[in-house]
């Protein structure tokens, strides 16, 4: 490289760089380097540079792979740094820029080299290159320094113990970087290591004792979020706008390990990078993330996720215990408030979703703040763009509400905070609404965009679990939380009886079913209009479960057996079973939240009541339902008790008179009426998540599926004769596969003539499981 400014594309002639990489052995002390480490030229702004960078140095780089087990220069120049190092501390306070700027130039050098080398072979391989010791002739010693652990403990001093200047902010930068490509080791691996040279250097010897240390550096600054200086504070040019190239070259790898410990972003839409305000502070929170999530040794724990599983407060005066290692004290406050303004990025809300579920002294400071919603509302906004972030940042915002969730006090305060003109939230002007009212509309708009777009069953059951966790605290809903609340779980109702029509209904009546379903609104009345009305009412409940020992069976068969009567210039059935599975979770869920506010909270939250004697019709049709009748019981009683309520107030209610009614009715309402819901027993013996992932299951398995359907595939039109016309089944509209054998129906049957409609559909359906059975068996 040399003292005059390099370009990128005179990398591979530069003859500095021949020589470095060639076959002539350069002592530590020959003036060679001071040449060498005088460069300097702007850094890459864009993957192009970075990628040309790369591809300029690769044959340089690849020479002295090759080379180095002869001449071992890559060891002198470790030296050379080494050497320089011990006086760096007090070339910062003495503002001697030229040495400051060859330390740098020679760990950038060191920085891509390593980069290179771990790409290219092997630890064991690479392990040779670091610890090669020439030796002069007629000695014979086998010692031999291991300077990757040297260069290594190096690092670790530069970066706790150099004061952050103007002069030093590069190298500090550099240094954090070269650490993060060191550890990306990993990336190259498919197996978890537990053994790797990161674990052997890092988690023993000479580098453990700066473990506490190099945390709390690390934490700090994060907090204190450092800008770069200014270009004329630089004695080698650099752009304004940017770290070192180190620094670009480092943030590749690190992108590629952030990706590797944060669920990987598969499928997921990438989010612009923005600029960096503080090149330090993300590298430094880089390097934590990955020390925090190294594997334990197979006889050694991690120190540094010990470190950050046990940091306290400066406030707290309390001694450690000898049990915990690496122990330090940092400022909760500040961290609190930079945890706070940093959730833009993923790598912060990552940290804080590693304090939360990991430092117990963390988690117990946060859940204690009066300020809460400067924490929440950035997780929320991540939340409402969820089409904007990746897959494992939405992930991680998800899973800190889940465990914030868990706390009652938590969950109460939230209803106590009240925001003013939120201007993110687009769909609707809230111009005053509570944060515990908030995070419901944004939960649910997540788990809708999830059900519509993504179909992540993960992500809805985590959303849904933490609406559970917070439902027994609801207090004042907002009237449109509380309406949301309703109308989603009326949306599932509704897409759970077409999808029951689409998965048993005959082919040829499947537009026209789709049609009708695509203009349904929410009111339960129109539901009653439909053809398959009759497979919401209280007479088949008895029916299905006198059938349902032989559902799993039948399910399965039948399924096969409408998509193998597809023609070959059909389309093939979407897989509806799975669909409904996933529908009937979310409904129960719903249902659960519901009950366990009405149960827990009635009479805090009259516009919930409100909104569900709206849609009462809808809810009334599943009060049998043998999925959801355990559930509805509390529902069914609100409903008729507020519906009698107002029925004797008279017609034409104003909603400020409903509301009055319902409030009035709350006082009357007897509270050991309603029993304790699900959720309530659960959350006694499991974590709130825990139990809702219990609770999706329902009390009624198995689930009756194919008999419900049956009466979905059953035209009522021509049900109105009397059953001595059932003799001839051409007069009747089954699907035709239902009803090869219907005329061999029992003779014990009595076909006398049914009292009402009803009683006939489900004399019929006895005969078509007879029917039914012997044709799948």
């Amino acid at each position: 490289m040399g003292s005059n400014s390099s370009r990128i594309g005179d990398l591979p002639k530069n003859e500095y760089l021949k020589k470095l990489s060639g076959t002539e052995s350069v002592s530590e002390n020959d003036p060679f380097w001071n040449q060498l480490l005088s460069f300097s030229f702007p850094a890459p702004t864009s993957s192009t540079e970075l990628k040309l960078l790369e591809e300029a140095t690769i044959s340089v780089c690849r020479s002295l792979v090759e080379n180095n087990p002869r001449t071992g220069n890559l060891g002198a120049l470790i030296k050379v740094f080494l050497s320089r190092t011990k006086e760096l501390k007090l070339s910062a306070e003495c503002q001697n820029h030229i040495f400051i700027w060859q330390t740098h130039n020679a760990l950038f050098i060191i920085c891509c080299l390593l980069k290179v080398f771990i790409c290219e072979m092997s630890e064991e391989e690479l392990q040779l290159h670091f610890t090669y010791e020439e030796k002069s002739p007629g000695n014979y010693s086998s010692d031999s320094e291991d300077l990757l652990e040297e260069l290594l403990c190096c690092l670790m001093q530069l970066i706790t113990d150099i004061p952050l200047l103007d002069i030093t902010y590069e190298i500090s930068v550099e240094a954090i970087s070269t650490m993060v490509v060191f550890l990306s080791c990993q990336l190259f691996h498919k197996e978890v290591l537990r053994q790797s040279i990161s674990h052997k250097y890092l988690m023993r010897g000479p580098c453990l004792p700066y473990t506490s240390k190099l945390v709390k550096t690390l934490l700090y600054n994060f907090i204190r979020q450092e800008k770069p200086p200014p270009p004329g504070a630089h004695v080698f040019p650099q752009q304004s706008d940017g770290g070192g190239l180190l620094y670009g070259l480092a943030s590749g790898v690190a992108t590629g390990l952030w990706t590797v410990f944060t669920l990987g972003g598969v499928g997921s839409k990438a989010a612009a990078s923005p600029e960096l305000s503080s090149p330090l502070a993300n590298q430094s929170l880089l390097l934590l993330l990955v020390l925090a999530n190294l594997t334990d040794a197979s006889d050694v724990p991690n120190p540094y996720r010990q470190a950050i599983m046990s940091f306290k407060n400066t406030q707290d005066s309390s001694p450690f215990p000898s049990s915990i290692p690496h122990a330090f004290q940092i400022n909760f406050n500040s961290l609190y408030t930079a945890l706070c303004e940093q959730q833009t990025s993923d790598q912060a809300t990552l940290l804080l979703y590693t304090l939360l579920h990991q430092n117990s002294n963390i988690r117990t400071y946060m859940l204690a703040r009066t300020d809460m919603e400067n924490l929440v509302l950035p997780i929320l906004e991540i939340l409402y763009h969820v089409e904007e972030r990746n897959s494992h940042h939405v992930y991680m915002a998800l899973i800190i509400l889940l465990i914030l969730t868990e706390d009652d006090g938590f969950n109460r305060s939230i209803h106590e905070v009240i925001l003013k003109n939120i201007t993110w939230y687009s769909e609707r002007v809230l111009t005053e609404i509570s944060l515990g009212s908030l995070l419901i509309l944004v939960v649910i708009r997540t788990v809708q965009y999830n059900m519509t777009r993504t179909r992540d069953k993960y992500l809805h059951t985590n959303c849904l679990a933490a609406l559970a966790n917070m439902s027994a605290q609801f207090r004042s809903l907002h009237q449109y939380a509380a309406q949301r609340i309703i109308s989603y779980t009326c949306r599932h109702l509704r897409r759970y009886v077409y999808v029951l029509d689409k998965l048993y209904f005959p082919h040829s009546h499947c537009s026209t079913l789709q049609h009708c379903f695509s203009t349904l609104s929410d009111n339960g009345e129109e539901l009653l209009s439909l053809t398959c009305s009759h497979i919401l009412r209280s007479y088949a409940s008895s029916l299905f479960s006198l059938l349902s020992k032989k559902h799993n069976k039948v399910l399965e068969q039948a399924t096969q057996s409408l998509r193998g009567s597809l023609s070959s210039n059909d389309v093939p059935l979407p897989d509806y079973a799975q669909d409904l599975n996933v529908i009937e979770e979310v409904i129960r869920m719903m249902l659960e939240i519901i009950n366990s506010c009405l149960t827990n909270s009635l009479h805090h939250n009259p516009n919930l009541v409100y909104a569900l004697l709206y849609k009462r019709d809808l809810f009334e049709q599943f009060r049998t339902h043998p999925s959801f009748q355990d559930i509805m019981q509390n529902i069914d009683l609100v409903i008729t008790f507020f519906s009698s309520r107002l029925l004797q107030a008279g017609a034409e209610l104003s909603v400020e008179r409903v509301l009055e009614i319902i409030k009035q009715g709350v006082v009357a309402l007897p509270k050991d009426r309603l029993k304790a819901s699900a959720v309530e027993n659960l959350t006694d013996r499991l974590s709130p998540h825990g139990a809702c992932t219990l609770m999706k299951e329902p009390a009624s398995k198995p689930r009756r599926y194919f008999w419900m359907s049956l009466l979905v595939a059953l035209d009522p039109s021509p049900l109105s004769p009397r059953l001595e016309d059932l003799h001839s089944p051409t007069d009747v509209a089954f699907p035709p596969h239902c009803l090869k054998r219907i005329s061999n129906y029992p003779a014990c049957w009595d076909l006398s003539p049914p009292p009402n409609f009803f009683t006939t559909y489900l004399v019929v359906l006895c005969i078509l499981f007879f029917t039914m059975e012997s044709h799948l068996s």
